[in-house]
């Protein structure tokens, strides 16, 4: 199910709340993403709202406003459903459809002229004096491998006559992972701690994780699940999806190295994962879609795991940014420096391909599930999305702008990521910070 571009989608479009309209703004009135927040310091409960400019359009004081009554039985439901609680499942747990309406409401009530402005201005929060919790009770979390350039330079690594092991052009790898540790933008955590073994010694150690990584990745929350036993099929499977959001899967290389084998990541993964608070939805990226090309040369999907839709535009053209601000930076009031730019559209495979394949075996999804793409890369070594391929493994390191130097992240540092869809002629659909700090581990 392909997503069509309607009347939310205008480029002409302009919203009454003047920072929506801004050149650069993540938040335009075309994006409209989803996040769970309150007033910084207000002991209020947390509450579903929208990001439009550099408010937040707070959906419950908006539904008692009586502004959402006149747009039908279906919109009445979805309304309902968003403010039911503190976080979004039960709007996730909706239809397609009934999310596509909700947008086109907040859409007319937002854009400029509309005759509820009076009423929805005092159901505005600036971003600056909210705090955010996650967007949605997370169940399940999987984490995925979706980029050849991130698999192939770290197999280069550890294999260099062979790094892309035979599997990864035929199936999306994947492997189950930790959701109770998952957090939003703003995460403060300490170092993990577990064994490694140095290359010098026949036994391992335990201590504190010496080499630290970041991973830039897209998060894919799941809406209305499939029964078990049952597949979502991949003409279908967008249609599952409420939303993309960033995701920093951290990652201790160390403990990794020395525990994976034979079943894969475990202390290594489990310790830490940071989201952004903003879940931009399907329906606002569908002006950014991409085709999807698999190289001739290589494996061509299985057929449920294709189709002419899913090349015709199944990837999406999203800029993914990461910055780091270390603390002598922060204290000298110095800016976050970039370290990398790539695009999720250089992934290998798809949002509709890792649904479709999750639950080919019959695995049943359900509403606020999230999965990861895996660390995200491109082509070229500007775009590498970890520190242990822009390092070489740890061989290299990386100096900063204040003479600084990096191999992997110390403690301190505060890793940012950023992402944004934008074309000629198109505005910029963002999706907010996500953010996270390391601090040194605790004492053993």
């Amino acid at each position: 199910m392909r997503i069509s571009l309607n009347e939310t989608h205008d480029v002409a479009l302009r919203s009454w709340v003047a920072s929506a309209n801004l050149a650069g703004s993540d938040f335009p009135i075309q994006n409209l993403p989803y996040g769970v927040f309150r007033c910084k310091g207000s002991g209020e409960s947390f509450r579903a709202g929208v990001a439009i400019g550099d408010q937040i359009l707070d959906l419950r004081a908006a539904f008692e406003s009586g502004a959402f009554s006149g747009f039908g039985e279906v919109v009445h439901q979805a309304i309902v459903a968003a403010t039911a609680g503190s976080n979004l499942n039960p709007l996730m747990e909706l239809d397609a459809a009934t999310w596509s309406a909700l947008r086109l409401a907040l859409s007319t009530l937002l854009r400029d002229g509309s005759v509820h402005q009076s009423q929805l201005e005092s159901a505005l929060v600036p971003q600056a004096e909210a705090e955010h919790a996650l967007p949605a009770q997370i169940g399940d979390y999987t984490d995925f491998y979706t980029s050849i350039h991130h698999a192939t330079a770290i197999g280069k690594l550890f294999r260099p006559d062979n790094p892309l092991l035979p599997n990864y052009k035929w199936v999306p790898i994947g492997y189950h992972g930790r959701s109770s540790s998952i957090a939003v933008s703003g995460q403060q955590f300490r170092r993990p701690v577990g064994q490694t073994k140095p290359p010098t010694s026949d036994t391992p150690v335990f201590g504190p994780c010496k080499r630290l990584d970041y991973e830039m990745e897209v998060g894919v929350f799941m809406g209305q699940g499939n029964a078990i036993g049952d597949a979502i099929d991949i003409g279908q499977a967008e249609s599952h999806v409420f939303g993309l959001c960033l995701l920093n899967d951290w990652s201790a290389r160390d403990v990794q190295a020395w525990e994976y084998q034979p079943l894969g990541p475990f202390l290594a993964k489990n310790f830490a994962s940071t989201i952004s608070p903003w879940i931009v939805t399907i329906e606002a990226l569908a002006p950014y879609r991409a085709t999807w090309t698999r190289d001739a040369a290589d494996p061509q999907p299985m057929a449920y795991l294709d189709s002419a839709e899913l090349r015709a535009g199944g990837a999406f053209d999203v800029q993914l940014e990461v910055l780091l601000q270390t603390k002598a930076m922060r204290e000298a009031g110095t800016a976050p420096q970039r370290l990398s730019l790539g695009n999720f559209k250089d992934a290998y495979w798809t949002v509709s391909q890792l649904v479709a394949h999750h639950t080919v075996g019959g695995c049943n999804l359900r509403a606020g599930d999230l999965l990861g793409s895996g660390t995200l890369s491109g082509p070229t070594p500007e775009s590498a999305g970890s520190l242990l391929e822009l390092t070489a493994g740890g061989k290299q390191s990386i100096s900063l702008a204040n003479g600084e130097k990096r191999i992997f992240i110390e403690d301190g540092d505060t890793v940012i990521m950023r992402g944004w869809a934008e074309r000629d002629g198109l505005p910029r659909i963002g999706f907010g910070d996500v953010a996270a700090t390391v601090l040194p581990a605790r004492s053993l």
